[in-house]
């Protein structure tokens, strides 16, 4: 378990906010439709890598319990 490190509520905190995230992205690729250009790449990209590969991470450490304030083994 980790020692140091966001807690089980920061966590889920933080998932929230990558799906939000995600959720706005998608809702003005429906609204506006696909950029062209460097829009693109920066909407696509760079936001829905950052949201995705975060939302990800924060799905492993829940799922793996590696979070600060999980119970140790001999509790």
């Amino acid at each position: 378990m980790a020692k140091f490190g966001p807690t089980k509520g920061e966590l889920k905190v933080r998932l929230i906010i990558c799906m939000l995230g995600l959720g706005m992205i998608v809702t003005a690729l429906v609204r506006n439709g696909i950029p062209e250009g460097p829009a693109l790449f920066e909407m696509i990209g760079v936001g829905g890598l950052f949201f995705g590969l975060s939302a990800v991470w924060v799905l492993r450490k829940l799922i793996r319990k590696d979070y600060s304030d999980a119970p140790k083994d001999g509790e």
